[in-house]
């Protein structure tokens, strides 16, 4: 069998000082253990459909991120967190129970926790807070429906995805919310991000009579990628640079990788490219961010000004990535890097802040680290690992990888270095990400990469569940063999599909 060691000293960096197996599952260093008698309050603070386009992550080179810089400056930052599952339900549900999706068999956007046999009963991060003398308190989307059901005090969504134009901005092909552009008379004030900004910030003000977990999500920059013009004055649409991409960047990727990867409901990238509407889209895109950030911006003075600001642990998150026309995709949908890549961020008091962690870690290890960092018993189903040893030293080894997985028996291990994908049917991707960042060239069918391969497939889970009854919206293509062929609402069949699809869509 190949050990960790082994796996840590041929496809990670740091190996001189490699760990022993189990080392980072062990309790947390006395002097975090020591402050956790505190009983941090926790703040968590997560996004919909937010890639690594922001400052800390350099994920693209225009982006305006002020506020995620200045609470990076509190922070460890993890410049290499992956997602569980690259679209929201199962991502958030992995984050919110601990368990990855081929454990729980939830993969696609339906069912919901609470309907699902494997996590009825599962014990979510808000129960578990309050089980142990917390007061959990949530606003906006922080699980992918039904937030009420998690939380002692939720107040609401204020109106989800926000104001939609009686037509269509720009697009509007395939689904309502798949438009993009500047909308006239768009205010922040208007937007649900500013007015969960605006009741996070003023129950911040308020006394508790207990330590408290408050969630905060925001919506931004999920579509439709609308944002107050302002914002887009940031970026002025002839200046705006495109992400890194090749003519040829699907040539070497799998069928079924590219049939599990296309979105039925996103425009395809030739009528993007065709219209001229690409620039566009990713001026639309970090216009968002760019609004998301001030809101953000408003929440951390909230809390400064709070009588909380001292004994406040913060955590950020994303729920997944965001395609941008990389790999010709738009959406998130696929176990690629720009789909898996996101941000996470921790700031514990007393912890030195400004420090950034270049290990490989995934969203199944936010549970149990907040569980460490608070001194609260952990569930015994958790299957993530506490960062707390990398929050203590963001330079010592880390001999796991993160798993992504999307649908039964299709995975994405991230290594340090490496991305090794296996599909359903047995077909492979690897990248070299010293030497091909953007994922460019698929390097699986080279023999000298076999040995690197079977280290990787070492991390699959030895457990795929089926997927569970009532499994609904893939949005993979219709026909291809992930999909289970759930229209969403308001979707039509594209004008530009060739009419034998059409006909089957």
């Amino acid at each position: 069998m190949i050990t960790r060691r082994r796996f840590l000293q041929t496809v990670s960096t740091g190996a001189a000082a490699a760990l022993a197996p189990g080392a980072a599952a062990r309790s947390a260093p006395r002097s975090v253990a020591r402050r956790s008698r505190e009983r941090f309050n926790v703040l968590s603070i997560c996004f919909d459909d937010l890639n690594d386009w922001i400052e800390p992550l350099r994920g693209h080179p225009q982006v305006k991120t002020p506020n995620f810089n200045r609470l990076a400056e509190r922070c460890v930052t993890f410049n290499h967190a992956y997602c569980a599952a690259p679209i929201c339900n199962p991502a958030r549900a992995a984050l919110l129970t601990g368990v990855m999706p081929a454990s729980s068999s939830l993969y696609y956007l339906k069912p919901l926790i609470r309907e699902c046999e494997a996590t009825r009963r599962a014990v979510t991060l808000p129960q578990q807070f309050a089980r142990h003398g917390y007061h959990s308190v949530g606003v906006g989307k922080i699980f992918h429906q039904r937030d009420d059901l998690e939380f002692e005090e939720y107040a609401g969504t204020f109106g989800a995805f926000g104001p939609v134009p009686e037509q269509p901005v720009t697009c509007g092909l395939t689904h309502r919310l798949w438009d993009w552009g500047n909308w006239p008379g768009l205010t922040d004030e208007m937007m649900p991000d500013y007015q969960i900004a605006e009741w996070a910030g003023a129950r911040l003000q308020q006394r508790f009579d207990r330590p408290f977990f408050l969630a905060v999500g925001f919506r931004r920059p999920h579509v439709p990628m609308y944002a107050p013009p302002r914002w887009f004055d940031l970026y002025p649409l002839e200046q705006v640079e495109l992400p890194p991409h090749r003519e040829s960047e699907l040539a070497d990727v799998p069928p079924y990788g590219q049939d599990l990867s296309w979105s039925f409901v996103a425009p395809r990238h030739e009528w993007i490219v065709r219209h001229g509407e690409w620039r566009h889209a990713v001026q639309s895109y970090l216009a968002c961010v760019s609004f998301v950030d001030a809101q953000l911006g408003r929440l951390l003075d909230a809390l400064d000004r709070s009588p909380h600001a001292a004994n406040t642990l913060i955590v950020l998150w994303s729920d997944h990535g965001f395609h941008l026309g990389t790999k010709q995709r738009w959406g998130k949908r696929s176990l690629w890097e720009p789909a898996t890549h996101i941000p996470l961020m921790f700031a514990v008091p007393g912890m030195r802040g400004g420090r950034v962690c270049e290990r490989t870690v995934g969203q199944l290890d936010i549970y149990p680290t907040l569980m460490d960092l608070c001194g609260l018993p952990q569930p015994m189903d958790l299957q993530g690992r506490s960062l707390v040893p990398l929050l203590e030293d963001p330079q010592q080894a880390w001999p796991w990888p993160a798993l992504t997985s999307f649908g039964q028996n299709n995975h994405a291990v991230r290594s340090e270095n490496w991305r090794y994908i296996v599909y359903a049917d047995g077909s492979e991707e690897l990248y070299d990400h010293r030497r091909d960042p953007h994922e460019f060239t698929n390097l699986a069918r080279e023999p000298q990469h076999r040995e690197i391969i079977e280290r990787h497939r070492e991390w699959l889970p030895q457990i795929n569940q089926p997927m569970v009854a009532g499994s609904a919206d893939c949005d993979a293509r219709p026909g291809s063999p992930a999909d289970i062929d759930h229209r969403p609402p308001g979707a039509v069949p594209r004008p530009d599909l060739p009419p034998e699809r059409r006909k089957r869509a």
